[in-house]
């Protein structure tokens, strides 16, 4: 598959870059997607969520009244969960919500979920470029030129770049990461994806290899 490469301005420069087979011709596999971004979004949660229990509550443990000829039910203790101010019953504990994936189903998941946005006609490729200084107007004048602006999109850079990155930053729908950080989630979560022409080459050798 050959994509036009596209001047920072938008103009085509005449030459095209070819998509490998291998990573954007493939057939999709939705499970594998399901599952790497079932993972991306567990390892967000922080899972500090916590609320006492019968044991952390602070209070008297006397027997609060005597067991029978109440005409009530019998009771223990001020902290049990029948009383208000008691502690909760089976209430939410810290835990951690992240499991593993094997490296080559969450590959299979990226490359499925390029070759969905392959499919779409959702990539273009821009020639490399870079700021001097971050310029909020200069990124929201790219993505005008190529008729982005009112949709998400995801930039991949070949390396970090704090200029571009800082750029984008205000830019409500706008994301930029780099090959090597590239991650299933991101690629479905984005309208359209912009390669900065460089970080083709490295994704082919990252995915791969």
């Amino acid at each position: 598959m050959n994509v036009s490469v596209l001047k920072y301005s938008g103009e085509d420069t005449g030459r095209k870059v070819e998509l490998s087979a291998g990573i954007f011709g493939i057939d999709p596999n939705d499970h594998a997607i399901y599952l790497d971004v079932k993972q991306y979004l567990a390892n967000q949660r922080q899972g500090t969520h916590k609320s006492k229990e019968r044991a952390d509550i602070a209070g008297s443990t006397r027997k609060i009244k005597k067991q029978k000829g109440t005409g009530t039910a019998r009771a223990g203790s001020i902290k049990s969960p029948l009383f208000r101010g008691g502690g909760r019953v089976f209430g939410p504990e810290p835990r951690d919500y992240s499991f593993k994936l094997n490296k080559k189903l969450k590959v299979l998941a990226r490359k499925s979920a390029l070759a969905y946005k392959a499919k779409e006609k959702s990539i273009a490729v821009l020639e490399d470029f870079s700021f001097d200084t971050p310029k909020t107007k200069e990124y929201i004048k790219m993505l005008e030129t190529l008729s982005l602006n009112n949709k998400k999109t995801l930039l991949v850079l070949p390396e970090l770049n704090k200029n571009v990155v800082l750029s984008s930053n205000n830019i409500k729908k706008a994301k930029v990461t780099t090959a090597e950080q590239l991650n299933t989630y991101d690629v479905v979560n984005a309208e359209n994806i912009v390669f900065v022409e460089s970080s083709i080459e490295k994704i082919d050798n990252f995915l791969n290899k």
